[in-house]
């Protein structure tokens, strides 16, 4: 009963300072005034079920972080809103067997529950939903923007599809050949969708990452490798065939120096030559069949680098190659996708490893091309047996077997063998990219309609800006079947004209929710706003984002398209910076038997019942204590009960509940130690928030917490008393005020209740340590004679020289040493001595 009892109490606690926070606009900025501003932002979660611990760790440490900025003065803009439409929401409420719009609403009601008992604080009247109309409309309005620019465009392609999901993917979401939402195995189909064309953006995309000196390196370098720059030349092969004229297979290579030792061509399956040359091809039927074979397997195995390669050479017609003149065969292989460079690949297997496996198998010839250079260990292929060659050279060296160009280094062989083709027109300089435009069609129900019209007679056309939005009809049978549920909606599907008024129809796709996210950091600004996007005057003077905090799952979707939108409206003149984040975090994932923790894993803790126990405190503050916030974790509930009993012992301290004083000579020590303890406590914990390490910042509060606990002065004289409470309410103070943006509800209880202020805890500004302080009353000095160590020595800091002198002469280990009369005596203060004799 009285376990209960203290439940509800806490509970109780807990509501008041949250609505309290919420009377005296804790959270809310003043908009008008970005003097001193901050924007910190947390990634919008989909709102598809109950948040589980691995989302309330997210949450926290923005949490944390925002209270922290609050305490230092900032303007602080700290928004929450709803990543609504998509497929976890769409996909909860096929499961559920209710409309999306109502499970989203439910969802959205319980996670903001969830939140505000968590006591985390947002800006809750900038609040968006991306499914409402009022902010859809302006995710369709981007996309006009896009359109009128040419950069959204239609096009028939193959395309990554989802057979669970029933829709297609970008290429961003597919990971290892599977679907990133349901990890199902994706299939290749050729249909006509809507892209975006993030590829004219790839140079600033990529060079612009040297200006996020404050993103986290890793997610630099997945994006980089992601839009993947490659520089190089575009190599010409002439076809030699006695049927017809002479065409070309262009290559795209970096290793230009490495031409001699091409020994074939490899050419994707999709290869145009495959169809132009069919009546040349002598084994045509056996090369259509051999297509027919890779197109069945499923695309994690076509798209896998370590699976073992397979192809068929095209016979009747042969490459030559163009240093030589060599006549070379022609490949199709599984391992050359015709989605990168040109679709064909000049075959170096004494230089790139993926060409000697496959020249191995099919006994075609390894020609050396490229030495190692002096004192270089890696043997080469051609050193060894054939039966034992098992590692390319794939370095640069000195060519070889390479007519006039030997001897030169692979770099002067590059920009000399370049040259001489580019003269005969054979090659040309070329930059290319691994990112792909990025496809937005979704054959689903719930995202944002793309605003577009078909008219038989006048084309395709875009929506006018003034019939915006295109409304999501709700009375729609919203199951996937492979396409979209709204072309089975007649009302919505048939539509007049703009221009011709006759019979025309709408875009039955929808976006991709990536949309929606690309841009919802502009929003939060003005989210009431029916003119227009966003203020393009308040975004100039807040963003880009202070500090971003989310999952490092989105270091190349979300992160990606925000980069690039962004560019986008800064090439519109809408706003005056181009990247959106200044500073990001990524934190890490809660790990529960071994698994990222995963409803459909089924290893999800709830926070809810821990909070009945040990109440929201106790939960935050072992969420940000038990690992630095961006490594993984693994979670257990029995280290909350630790925490419960830690900020029991606070409030202890806080009531004057303290341990056995020492004896009267410790006392004085005891005093300094404690002062001393609290202003380095203060530096450490100041230190540690900037850099978003609370766990050590918690661990230097709890070490505060077990000296100031022990300490119980026995003063004398009236003077000391004084002196002693004043310490004793420093220490509780410090505490106190260093804990509130981990245990936000339980310090402003101690706070307002206990210490009588009359303020929230919040509005104290942030303590700042004395240096004076900090410093160590004894110093431990080294004695060197005539530049020799020859003692260390304990003194009091900044002794006096004379006094110095006395315990340095004085000391038994160096009066051996001292025996003649002294020269010079060097003092660095507080360090070193150093006496010449």
């Amino acid at each position: 009963m009285k376990k209960r009892q203290m439940a509800k109490d806490r509970r109780q606690i807990e509501k008041r300072w949250q609505d309290y926070w919420d009377e005296i606009k804790l959270f809310e900025p003043d908009l008008k005034n970005p003097k001193h501003k901050y924007y910190c932002l947390m990634m919008f979660p989909y709102p598809s079920a109950a948040l589980h611990i691995g989302h309330m760790r997210n949450y926290i440490l923005g949490d944390a972080f925002a209270r922290y900025k609050i305490t230092q003065g900032f303007n602080l803009l700290t928004p929450m809103g709803w990543d609504a439409f998509g497929l976890p929401a769409e996909n909860a409420a096929i499961k559920n067997n209710i409309h999306p719009a109502e499970s989203t609403a439910e969802n959205i009601a319980t996670m903001k529950k969830q939140l505000c008992q968590w006591g985390v604080g947002y800006a809750w009247s900038k609040e968006i939903n991306s499914s409402f109309p009022e902010y859809y409309k302006w995710t369709q309005w981007l996309f006009l923007q896009l359109y009128k620019n040419g950069l959204a465009y239609r096009k028939k392609a193959e395309v990554n599809f989802c057979p669970s999901c029933q829709t297609v993917l970008a290429n961003e979401q597919v990971i290892e050949g599977k679907c990133e939402r349901c990890g199902t195995i994706i299939e290749q189909k050729y249909l006509k969708q809507w892209f975006l064309k993030i590829t004219a953006y790839a140079p600033k995309l990529l060079n612009d990452l040297d200006l996020l000196n404050r993103w986290p390196e890793r997610v630099k370098t997945m994006q980089r490798n992601w839009i993947g720059r490659s520089e190089g030349d575009e190599i010409t092969f002439t076809v030699n065939s006695s049927n017809q004229k002479p065409k070309f297979v262009k290559v795209f290579t970096t290793r230009s120096d490495t031409l001699f030792g091409c020994t074939y061509l490899a050419l994707s399956i999709k290869h145009a030559i495959i169809t132009n040359y069919k009546l040349q091809i002598t084994n045509y039927k056996k090369v259509e069949g051999y297509i027919k074979q890779v197109k069945a397997r499923n695309v994690s195995k076509y798209n896998n680098p370590d699976k073992e390669k397979t192809g068929i050479e095209i016979k009747g017609i042969k490459a030559i190659n163009p240093v030589n003149n060599e006549q070379i065969p022609i490949w199709i292989t599984d391992y050359v996708l015709m989605e990168y460079g040109t679709g064909a690949i000049m075959a170096v297997p004494a230089h790139d490893q993926r060409d000697l496996e496959f020249a191995q198998k099919y006994n075609l010839p390894i020609k050396k091309v490229i030495q190692p250079t002096v004192n270089s260990q890696q043997s080469t292929v051609n050193s060894l047996p054939r039966t034992e060659n098992r590692q390319a050279y794939e370095e640069e060296g000195i060519l070889v077997n390479s007519g006039e160009y030997n001897g030169l280094n692979s770099q002067e062989a590059k920009k000399k063998i370049s040259a001489n083709l580019q003269k005969k027109g054979l090659a040309e300089k070329k930059v290319i990219y691994r990112l792909r435009d990025w496809l937005i069609s979704r054959q689903r129900y719930w995202g944002s309609p793309i605003p577009i019209i078909y008219c038989p007679k006048c084309g395709t056309l875009p929506v006018s800006e003034k019939d915006l939005p295109v409304l999501l009809p709700k009375d729609t049978e919203f199951k996937p079947r492979g396409e979209s549920p709204l072309k089975r909606n007649k009302n919505f599907l048939r539509i007049a004209c703009p221009k011709c008024k006759g019979a025309a129809e709408r875009e039955i796709d929808t976006m991709d929710t990536f949309i929606d996210s690309s841009w919802y950091y502009l929003r939060y600004l003005s989210p009431e706003d029916k003119n227009k996007a966003f203020d393009s005057k308040l975004a100039n003077q807040w963003l880009p984002v202070d500090q971003y905090i989310g999952g490092v799952e989105h270091a190349i979707l979300h992160l990606l398209y925000s980069r690039f939108i962004t560019k986008f409206l800064y090439d519109l003149k809408l706003v005056n910076f181009q990247e959106p984040f200044l500073s990001l975090f990524t934190q890490g994932m809660v790990i529960k038997d071994g698994l990222k923790m995963s409803k459909s894993k089924g290893n999800v803790i709830y926070p809810d019942a821990l909070i009945e126990k040990y109440g929201a405190d106790a939960v935050r503050l072992y969420i940000l204590f038990i690992a630095p916030p961006d490594k993984d974790v693994e979670w257990n509930s029995k280290g909350v009960e630790g925490m419960w009993r830690f900020l029991k012992k606070v409030e202890k301290i806080t009531k004057g509940e303290r341990g056995k004083g020492k004896g009267e000579r410790e006392e004085k020590r005891t005093e300094k130690d404690l002062r001393r303890k609290i202003h380095q406590t203060i530096k450490k914990v100041n230190e540690d928030m900037e850099r978003l390490h609370f766990n050590t910042a918690i661990s230097s509060i709890m070490e505060l917490v077990n000296q100031a606990s022990s300490y119980k002065p026995q003063a004398t004289s009236l003077k000391e008393k004084s002196e002693t409470c004043s310490l004793q309410l420093e220490a509780c103070k410090t505490i106190l005020l260093l804990l509130a943006p981990f245990a936000p509800h339980f310090c402003e209880e101690l706070w307002q209740n206990t210490l009588k202020n009359k303020e929230s805890v919040f509005k104290h500004s942030r303590l700042k340590h004395n240096p004076q302080f900090i410093e160590q009353e004894i110093v431990l000095l080294i004695v060197q004679v005539n530049g020799k160590l020859r003692a260390k020595i304990e003194t009091e800091r900044n002794i006096e020289e004379k006094k110095l002198r006395k315990i340095i002469l004085n000391d038994e280990r160096l009066k051996k040493w001292l025996s003649k009369p002294i020269k010079k005596f060097i003092s660095v203060p507080n360090r070193i001595v150093n006496i010449v004799i």
